[in-house]
């Protein structure tokens, strides 16, 4: 028989020994606390825990560990055998996976009864008084070992839960907040005080104790055991809840460093599970709007994207100083009409990626691109005072990357001048433009370039506002009146 792999042990192992410890030390402190108050007791209570009953205590007792360990692994197996698979579990696993800290309760509820049938039947001659003895120590005792046994499983059954949670499911299956730290306040608080009231109202009417016994002892130990009730009980409910906030605040962490694909595993049927439904809830909208986000500024341009964002009311409109590049391919038509559509494409790409880049590197914005035309702005929507400057030596540079396509032509024109910089378009359906004199006269130009060797043409409008380096770059290429337009423009082109 081929021995399990690791990762199906590890699990198992782990839930197994959280059952099984949680009933072993419940059972430990209660008869801890039966032992030393049975020397207190008369007749046939002292009896219980003298001779051939104390034998049967001592068996039962081993007796309902081993019950524990075995019926939790039978519990814990068919839940752990799809999940260390990594298979999709079926409707019934999810159910069984989900249903274990039930069964494992019932199961716990069970031993800690069937342990008193053969007490029971051992002194079955006294039984009565017995069993008004044996049963305060088995609620207790009971109770104890099931709030134990589900904080200490919690770890182990967290990433099942996940797993086995079905999508979209928000019931609150699992204990709230409120419910677990009243289970501390029971294990604390509410049993010893009603164990405690019980022994003095007992030793007071002379009920199994004489009245004139010693409860130092046994309230002493109850006391003790007390404690450590609490302590691990403020401790494994703390962890349950902390864990997973701990885990949400982190991933908020990451969040907030721009790391969108970080979410959290929902393993809780609580308020702390509507949390981390919550938190990845929102880590999907912030993805998807992230997304359109970047849509958009695929399309409008990152500058006026972050000018909506920031909700400035100048980029719906305002007329302003800017310098103008156009750039536009020559024999297009010819390219279309000799070479398949996928080709055509893949070319106009090429140049337009081209585009994209040098307009970038100099601080430009890519307005628009029209057919096999590209129309660039400096100075809008964000404002620039280098923007004649920018213009130009982009000019040149693209002109430097357009010669590496030598099947491309291409003309470019630069220019500047006032505009009107802005949305226009119905108010829900609008684009982002510069409309003005210097944009015709930057697609004039760029027609005109075509002729030149160098395939740039620059106006003086634009060299007027460069720095005195840039100027330097460029000489005259005479005036000319350009196609549609009334008057002479003067031109220079690169050096």
């Amino acid at each position: 028989m081929n021995r399990p792999a690791p990762e199906f042990r590890r699990p198992l192992a782990r839930y197994v020994a959280g059952v099984t410890l949680a009933h072993a030390m419940a059972a430990t402190e209660v008869l801890l606390v039966m032992v030393a108050l049975g020397h207190e007791t008369h007749g046939a209570i002292r009896d219980m825990f003298a001779g051939s009953s104390a034998a049967v205590v001592t068996v039962m007792t081993a007796a309902a560990v081993l019950a524990v360990a075995i019926g939790s692994a039978v519990i814990f197996l068919p839940t752990v055998r799809w999940y260390a698979a990594e298979e999709e579990p079926t409707a019934a696993q999810r159910a069984a996976a989900l249903a274990v800290p039930r069964r494992q309760t019932m199961l716990l509820a069970a031993v800690w009864i069937a342990s008193a049938v053969p007490v029971l039947l051992a002194n079955r001659d006294t039984a009565a008084p017995v069993g008004l003895m044996i049963v305060p120590p088995l609620f207790f005792g009971a109770t104890a070992a099931i709030l134990t046994a589900l904080l200490l499983t919690v770890r182990t059954l967290r990433p099942i839960t996940a797993a086995a949670l079905p999508a979209g499911d928000t019931r609150d299956t699992a204990p709230s907040v409120m419910t677990r730290l009243l289970s501390v306040w029971v294990l604390i608080s509410a049993l010893p005080s009603v164990g405690v009231a019980g022994l003095i109202l007992a030793r007071a009417n002379g009920w199994l104790i004489d009245r004139s016994a010693s409860l130092e002892l046994p309230i002493l130990l109850l006391m003790a055991v007390a404690v450590l009730w609490g302590l691990r009980a403020m401790i494994l409910v703390s962890q349950s809840i902390s864990d997973p906030v701990r885990e949400v605040v982190e991933a908020m962490a990451d969040v907030g460093r721009g790391t969108l694909d970080h979410t959290v595993s929902v393993y809780e049927r609580s308020e702390i599970g509507r949390l981390q439904t919550g938190f990845n809830r929102m880590v999907l909208g912030l993805r998807e709007r992230e997304r359109l986000r970047d849509l958009f500024g695929r399309n409008v341009g990152g500058d006026v994207v972050q000018l909506l964002v920031d909700r400035d009311e100048s980029v719906y409109g305002v007329e302003r100083e800017v310098a103008v590049m156009f750039i536009d391919l020559a024999g297009s038509t010819q390219l279309a009409a000799s070479l398949p559509p996928q080709e055509v494409a893949d070319l106009l790409n090429t140049f337009f990626r081209s585009v994209v880049d040098a307009v970038d590197e100099h601080g430009g914005f890519v307005n628009k691109f029209q057919g096999d035309a590209a129309l660039a702005v400096f100075g809008a929507p964000v404002g620039s005072a280098t923007a004649d400057s920018d213009a130009l030596s982009t000019a040149r540079d693209l002109a430097n990357r357009m010669q590496l396509h030598s099947n491309l032509d291409f003309g470019i024109g630069v220019t500047a001048g006032p505009v009107f910089a802005g949305f226009v378009g119905a108010e829900n359906r609008f684009e982002y433009t510069v409309i003005g004199d210097a944009v015709n006269e930057a697609a004039r130009l760029a027609d005109r370039a075509k002729q030149e060797p160098g395939r740039v043409l620059s106006s003086v409008a634009a060299l007027s506002g460069a720095d005195p380096d840039e100027r330097n770059r460029w000489e005259p290429r005479g005036s000319e009146i350009l196609r549609g337009r009334g008057t002479p423009t003067e031109m220079f082109a690169p050096r």
